[in-house]
Order: C-alpha cells, then sequence, then structure tokens
C-alpha cells in the first residue's frame, strides 16, 4: 500500500514484528533498509509502535509489532543457505559490511568472520559459530584449501579461457584503492586470478573469476586493468558506463565456495560446495 505525504512520494507503510531486542536504527539497518532511508526514518520519526511515534534512542523488543513508513522496500541483507552448530553460510547482500558496527557480525549474534566480502559485493559468505570452527576455517583459507568462485558482468567482449592471468598490485591505504601495474614495482605483490568468459552479449559479457590469491579489490582492480571493468563499480569502473546501464552497485557475486580440506573435527564439510546464483545473471542463461 502506498502513501503520499507532503513533499514526499511513495511513502509506503510496513508493518514488522521485531524478533529480538535492539535500538531503533541497528533494528532498521539489519532489516535492510539502507542508511540515508534509516537517517530519514528516524529524522521524521516515521515509526511507531501502538500508535507512537519512536525515537532514534528508543528501543524496540521482540515480540512487538511496529509500523514503517519508508520510500523504498528494504532490500535483502543476507539470507541462510546453510546453519549447523558450527557455521553458517549465508548469501550475502549488497551494502552490508562483513565486520563493524552495522554489519553481518553485528546482524548474527555469535558470528564470527573468517574470510571477507566487500560491502557491495554479494553472495556466499561463511562464518564460524565458535572459537573453535574459527580457527579451522581461518586455517583453510590460509591454507588456500578454500575454493572460491566469483561471477561477474563486464563492459566489452574479452576472450578469457580459463587461464591465469598475473600482475602486480599495490595498495594505497589513504585512498581505500588499489592500483595493478605489468611488473613488479615497491611494495607490490604478485596477484593471480583464473578469468573464463561464460558469455558474450552484444555490450556486456558474463565472466568467472577464481581468486588463487586473495588481494584488496583483486577482481575489480584487475578486470579494469584489463580492459574490462565491472558493470556498476564505481571504484574502478567506468561512471558513463555505469550511468548508462543505471548500475549503482558492482554486478561481482561470490556464487561458489567449496571446502576441499579442513581440520579433521569438521571434516564433514570437506568437498561440500555452497551455491548463489545472481538474479542479473539470468539473462545470459
Amino acid at each position: 500500500m502506498l502513501y503520499y505525504f507532503k513533499g514526499i512520494k511513495n511513502m509506503e507503510k510496513f508493518e514488522i514484528k521485531i524478533k529480538k531486542n535492539q535500538k531503533i536504527r541497528d533494528f532498521l539497518l539489519n532489516y535492510g533498509f539502507s542508511k540515508p532511508i534509516t537517517n530519514q526514518i528516524i529524522k521524521n520519526k516515521d515509526i511507531k509502535f501502538d500508535g507512537k511515534r519512536l525515537c532514534e534512542n528508543d528501543m524496540v523488543f521482540a515480540g512487538q509489532t511496529v509500523v514503517v513508513f519508508a520510500p523504498e522496500k528494504p532490500s535483502a541483507r543476507f539470507s541462510v543457505i546453510f546453519e549447523d552448530e558450527n557455521v553458517i553460510v549465508l548469501d550475502k547482500g549488497c551494502d552490508i559490511e562483513v565486520q563493524g558496527k552495522d554489519s553481518l557480525e553485528s546482524a548474527i549474534p555469535g558470528s564470527i568472520a573468517v574470510h571477507r566480502l566487500d560491502r557491495n559485493t554479494t553472495g556466499v559468505m561463511i562464518m564460524a559459530k565458535n572459537e573453535e570452527a574459527a580457527e579451522a576455517l581461518k586455517q583453510a583459507f590460509k591454507d588456500k584449501t578454500v575454493q572460491k568462485t566469483y561471477v561477474c558482468e563486464v563492459f566489452g567482449r574479452p576472450n578469457f579461457k580459463g587461464e591465469v592471468q598475473k600482475a602486480y598490485l599495490v595498495k594505497d591505504a589513504n585512498r581505500s584503492e588499489v592500483k595493478i601495474y605489468p611488473n613488479f614495482v615497491q611494495k607490490s605483490v604478485l596477484i593471480e586470478t583464473k578469468f573464463k568468459t561464460v558469455k558474450v552479449g552484444e555490450q556486456t559479457s558474463l565472466v568467472t573469476a577464481e581468486l588463487l590469491t586473495g588481494r584488496t579489490h583483486q577482481i575489480r582492480a584487475q578486470l579494469a586493468y584489463l580492459g574490462f571493468p565491472i558493470i556498476g563499480d564505481g571504484k574502478y569502473g567506468k561512471n558513463e558506463i555505469n550511468r548508462k546501464f543505471k548500475e549503482k552497485y558492482q554486478k561481482l557475486h561470490c556464487f561458489s565456495l567449496k571446502i576441499k580440506k579442513i581440520n579433521k573435527k569438521f571434516e564433514y564439510l570437506q568437498n561440500k560446495e555452497f551455491i548463489s546464483k545472481p538474479e542479473w545473471a539470468k539473462k545470459y542463461i
């Protein structure tokens, strides 16, 4: 149902049952409202319980039903693919960090991050639920016995055949970005990625990427360096391309995670493959 307020169009009403005790801001972010929309809801006091408007410092409690007015639907921040007493495997959405105040760790009490995806990279993510599992998973990632495969939509028509693409990466921590070089330069590290073209379209293509080294922004920066920027990538892509395709988030998705080897206690996870297929990739199938 849509509601119209003076100066604001298409306000939608959401009735939401609270699942755990939390502050208003944490609830709105964890439910899937973006930061700008959350700020707007709080500023305008567009959240009510029992007919009363709630303020930022108010708490909501498990079992309550609140009413929220917002100009857009909340996005799915994550869904659960698999869970047991040791691990939880998620399908991560956009616009959420893995660690920090507004993050997967804060949204899932007791969870421990063992690897990361960029804020706006989506897809399969595994987290530990106890310290023993965390240590085992971290060691597996360190030993490179966890295989992660990504799928992305790039601008252009590459002809990758699964060969290893090597380059050198330099991280600029002050600017939160990296630069790619063909040869070794001071402070650079070797990066290796297997790219494979899955399907070529008129202007864009579907490409898979398997990380052999796991460096910051490796896939995004390396593809841009090779001349095939990811659609929607505001940091390494091209603004005119992103505007043309009306994309504000990078089309980069971890679609497969497979644990090849892990500590004996958790060997039941070995050779399990967790898969998530993004909706936007279906146009290529």
